[in-house]
């Protein structure tokens, strides 16, 4: 395994919890990293960079205080958009460089400006792909992990099978992978690192926490929803993403007759959740989410699902070593 030296032994499960749009926020990254895992937040779910500095601040302070039973509070990390259209990237980035984040998440683009400064004061840089040949050129920018988003994950997914990504980045690559896509109990972290992933990425799974800043209503549609309930289509944001087939029915429009991104309405739509006919933005009303749903059934405190995944970890675990050995006396 190639877990980079600042996150080994800090973890108790090498589990990343992926920054969520609108539900990723202080109390879910604070609650995360003292339970043990690794908590993040895109730095875009604060409306101005002022306030996302107050983020940093908060977390930190939260951070600095032994765990339970004395246990360091794992790292966290802060998801940053790399592309010109985010015009916060150089005031965001400086305020990651005073506090020094631990790990940079970067998407939509790898900058080798943007790595070199979060290196500068010894920070991880992961960034998210969805095939090989962006793997490459995440590597030639010089970032120290690799995020794989496979099939099945929530939001902006990619279409190829995880042991498929994984052995064919594994050419291009060599160092710290991350595998996301529909991984939601600790069986699914072992598996990862069976399948040859160093770290699982998890985010459908901590949608239903009760310290994700999303709604009521999106959180047991999650619990409701199974794999086959999960719609995969660009039309919603113009880029092929996941999300839960009855927000999309709430919305108004059919899963089964979705307009081309060209031409969906993705400004307006009638908002049923809050009992009102408003308009709002699509994105904020139609929900995403990734085939992990299947194994969710409960909205849990943060620090009791890190244990739930813990025992499913360690209990695989035992199972796995006993058919191990049973399949080794034959």
């Amino acid at each position: 395994m190639t877990l980079p030296d600042q996150l080994r032994g800090r973890l108790r499960l090498p589990v990343i919890a992926s920054p969520m749009f609108l539900a990723s926020g202080p109390d879910l990254v604070i609650g995360t990293c003292r339970a043990g895992l690794l908590g993040t937040f895109p730095a875009l779910n604060q409306r101005t960079t002022e306030g996302f500095e107050e983020w940093l601040t908060q977390i930190e302070e939260a951070l600095a205080a032994p765990a339970d039973g004395g246990r360091e509070a794992a790292p966290f990390g802060v998801n940053l958009i790399v592309h010109r259209t985010n015009k916060r990237l150089e005031a965001d980035l400086e305020r990651i460089v005073a506090h020094q984040v631990p790990l940079v998440i970067t998407s939509l683009g790898a900058v080798k400006e943007v790595v070199d400064a979060v290196h500068s004061y010894g920070g991880l840089v992961f960034h998210d792909v969805t095939n090989a040949g962006h793997a490459a050129k995440a590597a030639q920018a010089g970032v120290d992990g690799i995020i794989l988003v496979s099939a099945g994950a929530g939001g902006h997914a990619g279409a190829i099978n995880p042991f498929a990504l994984i052995a064919e980045v594994r050419r291009v690559w060599d160092g710290p992978l991350v595998l996301a896509g529909a991984l939601s109990t600790g069986r699914d972290v072992l598996a990862a690192q069976a399948a040859g992933a160093d770290l699982a990425y998890m985010g459908t799974r901590f949608l239903a926490t009760q310290e994700a800043t999303v709604t009521t209503d999106y959180k047991e549609m999650i619990t409701s929803h199974g794999a086959t309930e999960i719609v995969y289509t660009p039309s919603i944001s113009s880029i092929p993403a996941n999300f839960l087939r009855g927000s999309i029915v709430s919305a108004g429009l059919d899963p089964e007759r979705l307009a081309q991104p060209d031409r969906v309405d993705l400004e307006h739509v009638t908002n049923p959740h809050d009992g009102a006919a408003s308009d709002s933005k699509a994105w904020r009303d139609i929900w995403s989410a990734g085939q992990g749903v299947a194994a969710i059934d409960e909205v849990l405190p943060v620090a009791d699902l890190v244990e739930q995944l813990c025992t499913e970890y360690d209990e695989a675990a035992t199972q796995l070593r006993a058919t191990m050995d049973e399949g080794s006396a034959r």
